[in-house]
């Protein structure tokens, strides 16, 4: 017996697209500025730096599975994912803009501290939206190909953000005085109310009631790290294909994470220009955009962990080519960056939309009412990724001797401002080598994904 699938309206699926508007926007920006901006701005050293942003990241691992099985408490109390989702979309841009504000003349410890804190609620305020906002496609949409409409919509709409946050985010930086404290102020007050309303609006999506077919969890999950945890680690144990899907998507969020991270000192030291940021990204997600739907028709053709597999090969490859900044510096880079472009759009609509098969299967199986969990645990695996980009990136740029500057200082490249060249060679090498790497290690858990559209939308 073949399940039928459900139409989803244009209405639903471009509110559930917007999200992604801040999501997007949230996941580029700071993965892009931060780390330079506590380098390059406050004089934090890069190793603390890293320090900084980890920590942030861990608390998110920490709380995103809790968040995940409160969210699914809350769609069995009271029939909606959506007062949580609200909160986070409220409560975002006050401590991104926060995160930003550290006042001229704090001394660098005090600077980092300031960030550490401001970034944890920013954090914390992303993953009340985030969790359940994953969960929500398995709710929504029924079947394999709904699902994968639904899915490919928001990756358009998460290549635009891409977009605008990683070439307006610089720009606005730009337009406020560059590399100082109004410069990020101005960046950091326009990204938050964007990336705010985004995630408002699309908080409305989530359903009131519960959907059709699904019944309470069939455990009460109790608000402590012990209990989630165990939810958590229950979805992993009783999931092949979740285990496999995750740790793919870790290492690939572990590499594109270091080129995020990276792409701002590649701009200042490799290109010697900190405006090339902005076309570097728009190389990059110009193709994607129009790319993207074309990776939902090789889905529906090849299936899509193949196509997953074909866009993991090609990033990869264009990414490796990239090593020859080290020696031949220039405009020509361009052109891999779109290559990967085009890739990471296959990279990103694919997974998310294999996600929702994940929880639909396991459900089939294991019955109703973790969808919150596995969001939970699927957005601490990226978070976790994204995280462990910018630590690499720090290690490597303290490894290689890279030195800090303070935007009180004036220390600006036009000034006469210089890296050691094993620095440099270093930064080049956290965008090309080391990355290509982690995509080639990505393909070994993502060979052991065996779920297919028969198991799906047949009786298993």
């Amino acid at each position: 017996m073949i399940a039928t699938e459900q139409s989803l309206t244009r209405a639903t699926v471009a509110r559930y697209a917007v999200g992604s508007l801040g999501t997007g926007g949230f996941a580029t920006l700071p993965g892009l500025v931060l780390v330079y901006y506590l380098t390059d701005s406050l004089g934090v050293a890069a190793i603390a730096a890293g320090v900084v942003v980890t920590v942030a990241k861990v608390w998110d691992v920490v709380i995103d599975p809790v968040i995940g099985a409160r969210s699914d408490r809350m769609l069995a109390v009271r029939g909606s994912r959506r007062p949580m989702m609200l909160v986070g979309a409220l409560a975002l841009p006050v401590f991104f803009l926060l995160t930003f504000a550290v006042p001229p003349g704090t001394s660098t410890a005090a600077a980092a501290v300031w960030v550490l804190l401001a970034f944890v609620l920013t954090a914390t305020a992303f993953s009340l939206f985030q969790v359940p906002y994953i969960a929500l496609p398995a709710e929504l949409a029924s079947g394999y190909d709904q699902r994968t409409r639904l899915l490919t919509w928001r990756v358009v709409v998460l290549t635009f953000a891409i977009l605008l946050f990683g070439a307006g985010g610089p720009a606005l930086r730009s337009l406020g005085g560059g590399n100082s404290f109004a410069g990020y102020l101005l960046m950091a007050l326009v990204a938050g109310v964007v990336i705010g309303a985004g995630m408002t609006v699309s908080a409305f999506v989530a359903p009131r009631g519960l959907p059709e077919g699904v019944q309470p969890p069939r455990e009460s999950v109790l608000a402590t790290l012990r209990s989630n945890y165990a939810a958590g680690m229950r979805v992993l144990r009783d999931s092949q294909p979740f285990r496999a899907l995750l740790l793919t998507f870790l290492l690939q969020g572990l590499a594109t994470g270091l080129m995020l991270a990276g792409a701002n000192y590649v701009a200042t030291w490799v290109l010697h220009s900190e405006d090339a940021v902005t076309f570097l990204f728009i190389a990059l997600i110009g193709p994607a955009l129009i790319v993207t739907p074309v990776w939902g028709i090789v889905a529906r053709r090849i299936g899509k962990e193949r196509g997953f597999l074909a866009a993991s090969i090609v990033f990869g490859v264009a990414a490796l080519s990239m090593v020859a900044l080290v020696w031949a510096p220039g405009a020509w880079v361009y052109a891999p960056v779109a290559v990967a472009g085009a890739a990471y759009a296959g990279m990103q609509s694919l997974p998310m939309a294999m996600l929702p098969d994940v929880i639909s299967h396991d459900a089939r199986r294991n019955g109703e009412g973790r969808a919150g969990t596995f969001g939970g645990m699927w957005t601490a695996g990226e978070t976790t990724g994204m995280a462990l980009g910018a630590t690499v990136l720090s290690i490597v740029l303290a490894a290689s001797g890279y030195v800090s500057r303070s935007a009180a200082a004036g220390a600006a490249v036009e000034a006469g401002a210089s890296q050691p060249g094993s620095a440099v060679a270093g930064i080049a090498l956290s965008f090309s080598v080391i990355p290509a790497a982690l995509i080639a290690i990505s393909l070994v858990p993502l060979m052991r994904y065996r779920l297919r559209k028969g198991d799906i939308d047949g009786v298993v």
